[in-house]
């Protein structure tokens, strides 16, 4: 990927967190989903924003970013805000995404990691860049650095 390059940040279904919060399961696998109040700063898959810790309540559900076409499943936590939230639908990088300790993770075909990247100083612009024009990349997830967990997908334009 170049400077260039333009990319979107592609937070998950809004219907699938909706589902989830009410149904109270995943989706995906039927597992329990639990509200807690926000201990950590998350953020929300759906809003992409951070949460308020000790004020916001969230929904945890196990998710899976890769698509079943797509190859090997992912599945892992991740929260959304407990009540509806506006699902992130913008240009660019979230802004409550900056600052996060963040890295990428570049698969291609059938889920082949490829590279994984830090996000050094919380621009992510710059971090995929640093990835380059690389052919095999087909598919690019952003990660929590500290818990490891699913944030959101990237998509070339």
């Amino acid at each position: 990927m170049s400077e260039s390059l333009s990319f979107r940040v592609v937070a998950i279904d809004p219907e699938l967190a909706e589902r989830a919060r009410r149904e109270r399961r995943s989706p995906q696998y039927g597992h329990p989903a639990t509200v807690e109040r926000a201990k950590g700063y998350g953020p929300c898959r759906q809003c992409l924003r951070v949460f308020r810790q000790g004020e916001d309540d969230r929904l945890l559900f196990t998710y899976n970013p890769v698509p079943a076409a797509d190859g090997l499943p992912q599945p892992g936590p991740i929260f959304v805000h407990a009540e509806p939230c506006a699902p992130f639908d913008a240009e660019g990088v979230p802004p409550d995404l900056r600052g996060l300790p963040l890295f990428l993770e570049a698969f291609g075909r059938g889920s082949w990691l490829v590279r994984r990247a830090p996000v050094d100083g919380g621009d992510i612009a710059a971090a995929l860049a640093s990835l380059g024009d690389e052919p095999a990349i087909e598919t690019i997830l952003i990660r929590n650095a500290e818990a490891g967990c699913f944030i959101a997908r990237v998509e070339r334009r």
